[in-house]
């Protein structure tokens, strides 16, 4: 197995397939790339753009290529000693028609075989969803959409289905009986005719199929064998034109007729008797009985932690791994498991090699810290990000940054304010039915104990969300047996002090009870209060993840922009920056605790690429311009500022929010091309809907996004502005360059794996999802790749906005990683003083030993005086390098240090970077 050094990761779909990503191996491979990192290629909902809309983990995605197709790739992996990583979802699937299984259980309900495969609340406090599965996906109530005719039965050969526009949702063939025994009599024919005699022998079957009710196994599979047989026997009967005629006229029959409400009572008959209500869509905010990935209808949570979803969710993947052509897995939202480590341990139990590469994703709040004795290698690195990224910020500017924001924003709420207020909202609209019925849950724990009766259910659902608002981290890990990680206690405890608090109308005992259920902390009454407990503490754990993540990442992070180069995934904006020394404590921990952790500075996920958050990185150097430039564009932005219900739109936030945007995104060419106004306006829409404060995605305001568009397309063709967007676009050009150079060094230098984002190999100036998620052209890449070979730094940083100097310190990095492995991978970790203007450290292992050096304020360092922190500019200053030979990789220069360490002007005498080898 090869040893990983560095990964790539690749959006595979149909416009990039398999074969695709095998015409890039020898790119990859040029890059210094050791591992091929694939998002979910398992297959996927038609047409699905990143794969996590799994409808069956047995096969490939036909979309992306053939069984063959993907050998010839892992193949040629394989004969460049490289290896494969593929992102894996286990969390959820797409609840759609395409899925085998979720249309299983809405035709079967709990007699399905798949039943227990989905977090389903088969009896749920709403009797009319008994052994329902709530459906949102009318457009209208359901009354209208039905008497509209936009619900139609359809026979397709033996089965019916029920047409809703583009979905087509199974029917219990049982229901079906009444419209089979009037095409009996309208068949007309004697008793004693064979089709006669065969349709009403269907007809018997049908009404004899076990209930959908049953969940005893023999029953389940009886129904699944005989439900099956009747659809075969009446597909055949159907091939004599005259016993469809009269089938299909009953059908059409029982649709109804628009204009005539009476017609639709049979439809409206058979739909009452099916395994699921629909319903429309806002309904799912407050009535689902089905956990959902976040808020997303279609997306239906599995039960991981059952054996038989396990081995079948997984066969497919464990062939690939057992033969080789899989050498590492990437974990999808493992919060939202029951049981986050019980299922690392049976998936390392499954794989059997120690040595065999897992990731999950995991977002660590501040200082929280990924538990100890899970089974994987780390996180896929958000955390290192967020670190990186931070260092490049200046913190002095903190005070400064925040005063203009409050002035011209209008904003004066904290962040920890904007958070809160963003997690009761998310609590009272899009997860309001998750909160319900888990206050339902805790209810009936608390009906069993005369301590806690008297506790009302509007007071319980109370003090859980407010618990929930208060959560410090995204989850908790207590599990069934009662055991939890080391700071569990310590979070439950701090959330509820805190709800407690906020909220001193509440008795504080309903939160006293709160926290012994959710640490399972009291003696049950019996086995039945043990399950009853034992369920919420759990659910509980499950919810907190999508309220934080819905709550900060996609509406905070949207509705306090005082400074977006922090707002990033696993950051927090409060906390302004990362220190020299943090960023070392960091990487220490990080090679002592989770040396094979992933190191990204760019993902699918982000909310901007890495070169625009190195650049707004630099007004943090100089505060004072970047409020005389918003204060002047703002003065501009006058004239394309329309009222709506007398308020200003877009709203100041919007508008402080754009103007870093197009900063940060600006090109380095100088001049936009003629996508720059499309991304800028679908990401100032997106941003909007995302803060939901004037509009949504649940509630769209046509008129404010109209008037949100015309601003930003008004700003980009006023002529003043955009002289003075390339003017400070200019300005700060090559010191957020400078800053995205130094981003990569320490990526690639410090403890763990670094992961380039697809395409990030050069200047990544994209925003959020889809723009950063657009097609890659991969021959370009490889020009630039063949055009940089022979030319010096000094050239390649004169004409740095091509990208060509970025993708030269990729690639010597990554491949001095290659060359030498054991230095990056098990080397210590020896931080270096620099200043404050500079961050260093040494790695070493068994003889070999590197050193980065990257300028992290080089504003600072120039005085704005010089485009680059090179050379002279660094006076007399110096660095203890340990003495002996090196030659730096990025510049080709050799050093010969003595005791007095290197002077920093000959250190980055070529670039504002450095990494160095031993000689």
């Amino acid at each position: 197995m090869p040893r990983i050094t560095a990964t790539y990761r690749l959006q595979l779909h149909q416009g990039f397939r398999f074969a695709d990503a095998k015409a890039i191996v020898d790119y990859l491979a040029a890059l210094g790339i050791s591992h091929a990192y694939a998002s979910p290629y398992l297959c996927a909902e038609k047409g699905s753009t990143h794969g996590y809309n799994l409808v069956d983990p047995r096969r490939l995605n036909p979309e992306i290529g053939t069984d063959e197709e993907y050998r010839a790739w892992t193949d040629a992996l394989a004969a460049r000693d490289m290896g494969h990583i593929v992102d894996v979802v286990p969390n959820h699937m797409a609840a759609t028609s395409m899925n085998a299984w979720w249309s299983d259980v809405l035709e079967n309900g709990p007699a399905s075989l798949y039943a227990d495969y989905f977090d389903i609340e088969w009896h749920p406090p709403k009797e009319v969803l008994e052994n329902k599965v709530l459906l949102p996906v009318l457009g209208a109530q359901y009354g209208e959409v039905l008497e509209k005719g936009e619900l139609v039965l359809e026979r397709q050969g033996g089965a019916f289905c029920l047409r809703y526009w583009e979905r087509c949702l199974p029917v219990n063939p049982s229901t079906v009986v009444p419209v089979l025994e009037r095409a009996v009599e309208a068949l007309g024919v004697p008793v004693d005719d064979p089709r006669r005699q065969e349709l009403e022998s269907i007809v018997t079957g049908l009404r004899n199929l076990p209930a959908i009710t049953e969940t005893d196994p023999e029953k389940r599979h009886e129904r699944a064998r005989e439900k099956e047989v009747s659809k075969r026997r009446l597909a055949a009967l159907c091939e004599d034109p005259e016993v469809a005629a009269a089938i299909d006229a009953e059908v059409k029959r029982t649709n109804g007729t628009p204009g005539d409400p009476r017609s639709f009572d049979a439809l409206d008959q058979l739909l009452v008797q099916q395994a699921y209500r629909l319903a429309f869509w806002r309904v799912a905010t407050e009535e689902i009985n089905y956990r959902r990935f976040f808020d997303i209808n279609d997306l239906a949570a599995v039960r991981m932690e059952e054996p038989a979803v396990f081995d079948d969710a997984h066969a497919l993947l464990l062939e690939h791994v057992a033969a080789g052509r899989v050498q590492g897995i990437r974990l999808d939202h493992t919060d939202g498991l029951y049981d986050p480590a019980a299922y690392f341990e049976k998936l390392r139990a499954a794989i059997g090699d120690r040595d065999f590469y897992v990731i999950a994703e995991k977002i660590l709040e501040g200082r929280e810290e990924l538990p100890p004795g899970w089974k994987i290698d780390g996180t896929t690195g958000y955390d290192f990000l967020v670190q990186c990224s931070g260092v490049f910020v200046d913190r002095r500017a903190e005070k400064a940054l925040t005063r203009t924001y409050r002035e011209l924003s209008e904003d004066q709420r904290s962040f920890a304010e904007h958070v809160m207020e963003s997690k009761r909202a998310i609590m009272r609209s899009s997860l309001s039915s998750e909160l319900h019925m888990l206050a339902v849950r805790l209810e009936r724990i608390a009906m069993r104990d005369r301590r806690s009766r008297d506790f009302t259910l509007a007071t319980l659902r109370r003090a859980l969300g407010e618990t929930i608002a208060a959560f410090p981290v995204y989850r908790t890990y207590v599990r069934p047996d009662g055991t939890r990680e080391p700071m569990d206690e310590q979070i439950v405890f701090r959330a509820i002090r805190a709800a407690k608090r906020r909220n001193p109308e509440v008795s504080p005992s309903v939160f006293d009870f709160l926290r012994d259920v959710l640490l399972l902390a009291r003696e049950p009454a019996d086995d039945e209060d043990r399950r009853a407990r034992v369920e919420v503490a759990m659910r509980f754990q499950q919810l907190t993840g999508p309220v934080a993540a819905k709550g900060v990442e996609d509406t905070a992070f949207y509705t306090y922009v005082r400074f977006v180069a922090l707002n990033e995934v696993g950051g927090s904006p409060d906390h302004f920056g990362t220190s020299i020394d943090e960023l070392h404590a960091a990487n220490l921990s990080r090679r002592e605790k989770w040396p094979r952790t992933m190191t990204a500075t760019s993902t699918h996920d982000t909310k901007r690429g890495e070169d625009v958050r190195a650049r707004l990185a630099v007004l943090s150097e100089m505060p004072d311009r970047w409020e005389a430039w918003v204060r002047a564009w703002s003065e501009i932005a006058q004239k394309h500022v329309t009222s709506i219900d007398d308020e200003p739109a877009p709203s100041a936030t919007d508008r402080y929010l754009f103007f870093q945007t197009v900063l940060g995104a600006y090109p380095l060419s100088g001049t936009p091309d003629d996508t720059f106004e499309e991304r800028a306006i679908a990401y100032a829409v997106k941003a909007a809907r995302e803060a939901k404060q004037r509009t949504s995605w649940l509630a769209t305001n046509e008129a404010y996004e109209e008037a949100l568009t015309a601003f930003v397309s008004g700003m980009l063709g006023d002529d003043a502005f955009m002289k003075g967007l390339a003017s400070a676009s200019a300005e700060i050009a090559t010191h957020g360059a400078s800053n995205g150079l130094g981003q990569v060094v320490l990526e690639i230098a410090s403890p763990g794996i670094p992961d380039r984002y697809q395409g990030s190999e050069t200047w990544d100036l994209r925003l959020v999802d889809p723009d950063n998620r657009t097609p890659v052209d991969y021959q370009a890449r490889w020009g630039a790749l063949r055009a940089i070979e022979g030319k010096k730094p000094r050239e390649l940083l004169a004409s740095f906005a091509d990208g060509g100097i970025k993708l030269h310190v990729v690639r010597a990095g990554l491949l001095l990683r290659r060359s030498m492995p054991s230095v990056f991978l098990d080397g210590d970790y020896v931080p270096i003083d620099g200043g404050e203007e500079l961050v260093a450290f040494g790695r070493s292992h068994a003889g070999g030993a590197v050193v980065a050096a990257v300028t992290c304020r080089p504003h600072r360092v120039t005085g704005g005086r010089a485009r680059w922190a090179i050379g002279e500019v660094w006076g007399d200053r110096t660095i203890a390098v340990p003495p002996g030979k090196w030659r730096d990789v990025l510049s080709g220069r050799e050093h010969t240090v003595g005791d007095g360490g290197l002077r920093v002007a000959a250190l980055f005498a070529e670039l504002p970077v450095a990494l160095l080898a031993r000689i």
